[in-house]
């Protein structure tokens, strides 16, 4: 006998079962999204490798053990670009805002993006396989921080409607090129003593990105986290007061949040403000995260472009829904199902015709496959929760007309459920 396939490590079918809470999500999410005034876009699932090098940063986790690299084909010169499978969605939209010339337009320029799958090879986790889904939001072109309030709002909203309860908003300011680089100095300061306690990752990003180090997991690097410098007193005034101003606004928009100075991000682009959402059900798993990235356009080549985004993953917020027993509406069942009583081939014909001009006048119906029985397109018409049975039998067959049974009648003799219906009314019967 042949292997039988599997799917990959970290990548997961979504089954039939699974798309009732997949399509909720996505529908709250793309009415909120389109309230707040943001459109759509679809960004490639490849890019160049170069993007997320210059983007995410060398000294990140991403670039150097999570991405999905590879060369393509060599061209006739013999020259091959490198690829990398989406990791994150921010760099794809802004490449995309550039390229298209969309700094033309009214600033700033709202976008979101739903369902894009992302690619991380790293070791899977809750809710975060290697292959994961996120719907993010991108403000690009203007740094006024009621957009940041505005995008925080935006997510709040969408977990209230999704019915999402003990939600906990956390955000903090991580400052931009003016006062961050004198905190960096402070922070490397009073982690050379520890260094040599630190995790080895951890040692690493202390010469390459000394700001993650306070994104550690480690639980031997907490304490030291927790006793390092705060970021928030260190901020110059530009900062202080654009921070300020997000949380007046987050208080106009009825947002409950709370300060934490060890929110940095696990990306070097971000600036000034980032936040978190997680849940009081499991306070360590991140529903998602975003933040504020003013110099992320000059990076790819642009015009300095302030903007700000997020990604949340949606198959955390399944999982959460789940927890919190929150089940989405039940897929609708069909109107109609189709039964023909007799083996000759015009009975099946005149089923099948019968199915085709009700589905086309919007009517969602089944049959019967495969030669069954009567009596089995009967047992399957009762369990397919339709509400009606059309029944073709030999005497409708010859009368150009149907018995529409009611499946879902009770308390009725066989007589009371049944009636005869016209083959040319029967659209319009089970319309009503």
């Amino acid at each position: 006998m042949p292997e039988q396939y599997k799917a990959l490590q970290g990548f997961k079918d979504i089954l039939p079962a699974e798309q009732p809470y997949w399509r909720i999500v996505e529908q709250v999410a793309s009415e909120v999204a389109e309230l707040y005034g943001y459109r759509r876009i679809e960004t490639p699932i490849l890019e160049e490798t170069a993007i997320y090098r210059r983007t995410v940063g060398e000294g990140t986790d991403i670039v150097e053990k999570e991405m999905y690299s590879f060369d393509d084909r060599p061209d006739k010169e013999g020259h091959s670009t490198s690829l990398t499978l989406r990791p994150e969605g921010t760099a794809g939209v802004v490449r995309a805002y550039l390229e298209h010339g969309m700094f033309k337009l009214p600033q700033p320029v709202k976008l979101y993006y739903l369902s894009e799958p992302m690619f991380r090879h790293e070791r899977p986790q809750a809710g975060r396989e290697r292959e994961h889904h996120q719907f993010g939001c991108e403000a690009l072109g203007d740094a006024d921080p009621a957009i940041d309030a505005e995008m925080i709002a935006l997510l709040y909203q969408l977990y209230a409607r999704l019915g999402l309860q003990h939600i906990h908003v956390y955000i903090n300011s991580i400052g931009d090129s003016n006062c961050r680089p004198q905190y960096i100095e402070r922070l490397k300061d009073y982690y050379r003593p520890l260094l040599s306690e630190c995790c080895q990752d951890c040692q690493v990003r202390f010469y390459k990105n000394p700001l993650r180090m306070l994104d550690c997991k480690e639980p031997q690097d907490q304490p030291k986290i927790a006793a390092a410098p705060k970021i928030v007193d260190y901020l110059d005034e530009a900062c202080r007061k654009h921070f300020a101003a997000v949380q007046r606004f987050l208080n106009l928009y009825d947002v409950p949040f709370e300060l934490d100075p060890l929110i940095v991000r696990g990306l070097d682009y971000y600036t000034r403000t980032v936040f978190e959402f997680t849940s009081e059900i499991d306070k360590k798993l991140a529903l998602n995260g975003g933040g504020r990235y003013d110099g992320l356009a000059e990076i790819l080549g642009g015009p300095p472009t302030p903007g700000i985004g997020f990604g949340a993953g949606i198959e955390r917020t399944i999982a959460e829904m789940k927890k919190q027993k929150i089940t989405p509406p039940e897929e609708e069942p069909p109107r109609a199902f189709v039964v023909y009583f007799g083996k000759a081939p015009e009975y099946k014909e005149t089923a099948v015709q019968t199915v085709a001009e009700l589905r086309h006048a919007g009517i969602k119906t089944e049959m019967g496959y495969g030669e069954r029985s009567a009596k089995s397109q009967m047992k399957q018409a009762n369990n397919s929760g339709a509400a009606y049975a059309v029944l073709i039998g030999e005497e409708e067959l010859k009368g150009d007309f149907v018995t529409v049974k009611d499946l879902q009648a009770e308390g009725m003799g066989t007589e009371g459920k049944q009636v005869v219906v016209r083959r040319e009314e029967l659209v319009e019967y089970l319309k009503r």
